[in-house]
C-alpha cells in the first residue's frame, strides 16, 4: 500500500473522531479504544483478559484469548463546559469586546477495531485501528480570548500490528508496531496593534494627518482578521508488554508505549492584514495607496495602515500563504496493572499509569520557506519586536511535567451471560498553570464508570459502558511570548473553566 493510500484510510478515520478539550486522559491523551476496560475505568486494562481490544494496550495478553475474533465499538462524547469572569486586552493594551461567559462543548464520536488471531498455542497476532491522542475546542467568533486562540484540533490514529507468546507456562510477551497518521489545526484571530478596538476612533486621526482628506477611514476587516496552520504527518510508534501469573488469581501486567515525534507539514495563512506604509512599494499597484506623511518625533507613517483609494478605507493585504511546519511530540508512557479474581464471581483490578509529558515543552511554527523573497508571513512575524527568532511564525510555551494516573475498579460475574463493572480513576494534569491557556484549560480530573458484559452465546458478546468525568475548576491567565519565552505586548487572557463530561461506549465482539 503506498503511503498516499495509507494516509487516505487513517484519514477516513480522523475524520469520524471529533474531539473536544478536557474529556479524556489528562493533556491530550486519550483511553477510549476499548469499551470492556471503560467498565472498569481503565483499571487492570492490560492485565485482564477480555477480548481483542486488550492488545492495543498490552499485546502479550493476546495469547490468553485463545480463540480468533473481532471487537469494533464506538465511543460517544457529550462535554458540558462553561468558562466564565473572561475578559481580555489587545496587544495596545485595550479592552476586547466579548463575552464574559459561555458555554463550550459538544457531542464526538471515537470509534475503535480490533483483531486477534491465534497462529499456535503459542503464538498469535493482532491488528487494531484506535485512535491514542486527540484534543478540540472552538470557540464562537465573538470569544473574548479570540486573540489567543480559536480552533484547536489534533487527530492521532494508530494501525497496529501485534505479535504475542507464551514464553512460559506464567509469562507472555508480545510487541506491536503501529503507523500513526497525525493531523492538526490551529487558528486564532490577529490582534493588529488594536486596530479593531480603535475602530472609528481612528478617524481622527487619519483626518487630521490627510489635512482632511480622509475622515471615514476605519477599516471593518481588520476585526476579521484571521490565521490559521494546517499541517500532517506519518510516523511510526512501536508497544512493548508482558504478561505474568503472579498465581493463578493474580495477574500483572506490564506495556511501554513509545514517544513519537512528528512534523506536521503544511500552509499557514492569514486573511485582512493591513497593509502599512513601508510595504507599499511592493505591492502590486502602488498608486493605488495613499501613505501617511512622517512627522519626526509624532507620528511614523510607514507603520501605520496606507489609504485604499478606491474605497477611501484603511488598506488591506491581498490573502498571504506560507508553507510552514508544527512539531507534535506525543509521550512515551508506562502502564501497570493487576487483575486480582478475590472470588469465583469477584475480582478487583488496578492500573498505575506514567506519561512523559515534559518533552512538550512549547507549540512552535516555522516557516518550511527556504527563499527569503518566498516568505509572505515570517518576514514579520520573526522580528525583534514580534517573535526574535529567524523564520518562527508562531510560539505558545507549554512547559508541561510527567504525570502519574490512577485506577480501581470492580468486576462482578453475575451469571455465565451477564457481568458487572465499575471503577473510579483520577489523572492528575501535566498542564503549568503559569501556561495554561484557553486552548487545552485543563486541570485534574476524575472518572467514574460503569459497564456491563452480556454473553449472549459463544459466537458473540457486547459490552456497554457509561462514565462521567469531573474536571476540578481551573483558572487561565494567558500572555503572549516571543521565542525566547519573554512577554511581548500588553496582551491578556484570563478566565475561569469549569467542565465535564458524560460518555456512552459499546463495543461488539465476533468469535470466528
Amino acid at each position: 500500500m503506498t503511503n498516499h493510500k495509507i494516509k487516505v484510510a487513517l484519514t477516513a478515520l480522523a475524520v469520524s473522531s471529533t474531539f473536544t478539550a478536557g474529556v479524556n486522559a489528562a493533556g491530550y491523551k486519550l483511553y477510549e479504544q476499548s469499551t470492556s476496560a471503560m467498565g472498569n475505568a481503565y483499571a487492570g486494562r492490560g492485565a485482564q483478559i477480555s477480548d481483542a481490544s486488550v492488545g492495543f494496550t498490552n499485546p502479550a495478553a493476546l495469547i490468553h484469548l485463545k480463540q480468533a475474533q473481532y471487537s469494533f465499538g464506538i465511543n460517544l462524547i457529550d462535554v458540558d463546559g462553561k468558562y466564565r469572569n473572561a475578559r481580555a486586552s489587545s496587544a495596545a493594551g485595550m479592552p476586547v469586546s466579548g463575552p464574559q461567559s459561555d458555554d463550550i462543548g459538544g457531542i464526538s464520536a471515537i470509534p475503535h477495531f480490533h483483531y486477534y488471531q491465534p497462529l499456535s498455542e503459542k503464538l498469535g497476532v493482532g491488528l487494531s485501528l484506535a485512535v491514542p491522542f486527540g484534543t478540540k475546542s472552538d470557540y464562537d467568533h465573538d470569544f473574548v480570548g479570540r486573540y489567543f486562540a480559536q480552533k484547536t484540533a489534533l487527530d492521532v490514529v494508530a494501525l497496529q500490528g501485534a505479535l504475542s507468546y507464551q514464553l512460559t507456562d506464567k509469562l507472555s510477551v508480545g510487541g506491536a508496531l503501529a503507523l500513526n497518521y497525525a493531523k492538526g489545526t490551529l487558528s486564532k484571530y490577529k490582534d493588529h496593534g488594536g486596530l479593531c478596538e480603535l475602530g472609528a476612533n481612528i478617524n481622527n486621526t487619519y483626518a487630521q494627518l490627510s489635512g482632511g482628506a480622509f475622515t471615514d477611514v476605519a477599516q471593518d476587516a481588520y476585526c476579521d482578521s484571521v490565521y490559521q496552520v494546517k499541517g500532517d504527518d506519518i510516523q511510526p510508534g512501536y508497544t512493548l508488554g508482558l504478561h505474568y501469573a503472579i498465581t493463578d488469581q493474580l495477574k500483572l501486567a506490564l506495556s511501554y508505549h513509545s514517544e513519537v515525534d512528528y512534523t506536521l507539514k503544511g500552509d499557514s495563512t492569514i486573511y485582512n492584514t493591513p497593509l502599512s506604509g513601508e510595504f507599499v512599494p511592493y505591492s502590486q499597484n502602488p498608486e493605488q495607496y495613499w501613505t501617511v506623511p512622517t512627522i519626526a518625533g509624532v507620528v511614523n507613517g510607514q507603520k501605520l495602515p496606507a489609504i485604499d483609494l478606491t474605497t477611501g478605507k484603511q488598506a488591506i493585504n491581498a490573502p498571504k500563504k506560507e508553507a510552514s511546519r508544527l512539531k507534535l511530540h506525543t509521550p512515551q508512557s508506562v502502564v501497570i496493572s493487576l487483575d486480582h479474581q478475590f472470588t469465583k464471581a469477584l475480582s478487583f483490578q488496578f492500573s498505575a499509569t506514567w506519561t512523559e509529558w515534559s518533552q512538550f515543552t512549547d507549540i512552535t511554527i516555522m516557516s518550511d520557506v527556504k527563499q527569503a523573497s518566498e516568505k509572505t508571513i515570517s518576514t514579520s512575524t520573526q522580528m525583534p519586536e514580534n517573535l526574535n527568532s529567524e523564520d518562527y511564525i508562531g510560539y505558545i510555551p507549554e512547559y508541561w511535567h510527567n504525570t502519574w494516573a490512577y485506577a480501581l475498579g470492580a468486576t462482578y460475574r453475575y451469571s455465565d451471560k451477564l457481568t458487572l463493572k465499575t471503577g473510579f480513576a483520577r489523572d492528575f494534569s501535566p498542564v503549568d498553570s503559569k501556561y495554561r491557556s484557553a486552548r487545552i484549560p485543563s486541570d485534574d480530573r476524575s472518572w467514574l464508570t460503569l459497564g456491563l458484559h452480556y454473553q449472549s452465546q459463544k459466537k458473540w458478546s457486547a459490552d456497554f459502558a457509561a462514565g462521567m468525568m469531573f474536571m476540578d475548576d481551573s483558572s487561565v491567565l494567558d500572555h503572549e511570548y516571543n521565542a525566547r519565552d519573554n512577554r511581548i505586548y500588553q496582551s491578556e487572557y484570563q478566565a475561569d473553566y469549569a467542565i465535564k463530561a458524560y460518555v456512552l461506549s459499546m463495543q461488539f465482539n465476533y468469535f470466528l
